[in-house]
């Protein structure tokens, strides 16, 4: 008994002294007035989930599951308090296509203050490459790009997307059809740090690191690559930590306000994450079998996934195992990471991704 009292007075003290993990702010919604909670210097927890709406056994579920899976890193972060977390989630490591997801977020402030114009073409921001773009290719649009529409189909410096099933060049016009190129997204890159001034991780640590509070966050990890024989735009990679993401989750799901503070423009993120390009839509066909279409470098659930608990959900989704997920519904974000590096290249695929999604949604309780 006496042992018991003692922790209970350590653990006391250490809450006292630490000060407050949590930020609480209330936001105004559809439904009057609410309370959001925010991570402070560290993160709060749920320690009775089954008092938060959550099944203890539906949990335990979830995290049986996980550990039959090449998962490094994974933090499950309900109503702005961390649910579950498994494996190391400070570690720093390549976040792959989830990049574009975080550039995304970037754009917002400069597109609201006219420095970036969604309407610009290439040809009038001056962007070129290997062996010239055609005249037609030059009319594509900032907003062309985002949306994965670009109907460039030049090479891109780095591997990992659609361009081997890409119609012919020229044969499509700008915006009228969608393919997951990584041309598009890395020039993207460029038109950011042409148009802003900035390079992108100044800005990622200044517009998005330090606001959110992330705690792993390094400048110094932050570096570019590609072979630029192909392209002249490099792949502007991106090394975060599974909790720092997490952050970022956050962020999207409190529609770019952090404890108050609008970090990104609210109209901004219901821009980037409203579907672009419909399931039906997709390229290759293959992708219409799917539960996402496209926004603006968000992946965003539709069809029959659109709907409760799915409603409203999006994601960013990276090579290997790499997710960042928000489910509006349940107030809730999920980071995944899967370090390759660490996994002898085992990799989470979007399918086994998504059924951990599903048994995650599956230990809500009903209300």
């Amino acid at each position: 008994m006496k042992r018991r009292t003692a922790l209970l007075t350590l653990i006391a003290l250490i809450v006292l002294f630490a000060g407050p993990s949590c930020v609480t702010v209330r936001t105004a919604g559809s439904s009057g007035t609410a309370k959001a909670v925010f991570p402070g210097a560290e993160w709060d927890r749920i320690w009775a989930p089954r008092q938060a709406g959550w099944s203890n056994e539906g949990l335990a579920a979830v995290i049986e599951h996980v550990k039959t899976l090449p998962t490094t890193g994974l933090v499950i972060v309900a109503g702005g308090r961390v649910l579950l977390d498994y494996g190391d989630v400070v570690e720093l490591s390549y976040l792959a296509s989830v990049r574009k997801s975080v550039l995304a977020m970037l754009y917002g402030q400069y597109v609201a203050s006219g420095k970036i114009r969604l309407d610009k073409t290439l040809a009038e921001i001056g962007i070129a490459d290997h062996g010239g773009l055609t005249s037609q290719e030059l009319e594509a649009t900032v907003a062309d790009l985002l949306a994965a529409r670009s109907g460039v189909y030049h090479p891109a410096s780095n591997a990992g997307d659609n361009l081997a099933d890409a119609p012919p060049r020229g044969s499509q016009k700008p915006g009228e059809y969608f393919l997951y190129s990584n041309w598009d997204f890395n020039a993207l890159g460029t038109i950011f740090e042409k148009e802003t001034g900035r390079n992108i991780y100044d800005a990622l640590e200044t517009d998005l690191a330090r606001p959110v509070g992330m705690q792993d966050f390094k400048r110094e990890a932050q570096r570019k690559s590609g072979d630029l024989a192909k392209s002249v735009h490099p792949a502007y990679h991106i090394w975060l930590s599974t909790r720092d993401m997490a952050r970022l989750g956050c962020l999207m799901l409190r529609k770019g306000n952090w404890a108050g503070k609008q970090i990104v423009p609210r109209e901004w993120i219901e821009r980037i994450t409203a579907p672009v390009t419909r399931l039906p839509d997709m390229n290759p066909p293959f992708m219409r079998e799917g539960r996402v279409g496209y926004g603006y470098l968000w992946w965003v659930f539709d069809g029959p996934w659109a709907q409760d608990p799915y409603e409203g959900a999006f994601t960013g989704m990276g090579a290997g195992g790499q997710y960042i997920t928000v489910l509006p519904k349940l107030d809730l974000v999920v980071a995944h990471k899967t370090n390759l590096a660490r996994t002898q290249n085992k990799s989470v695929s979007g399918r086994q991704y998504f059924e951990l999604l599903d048994k995650l949604v599956a230990a809500r309780l009903a209300r």
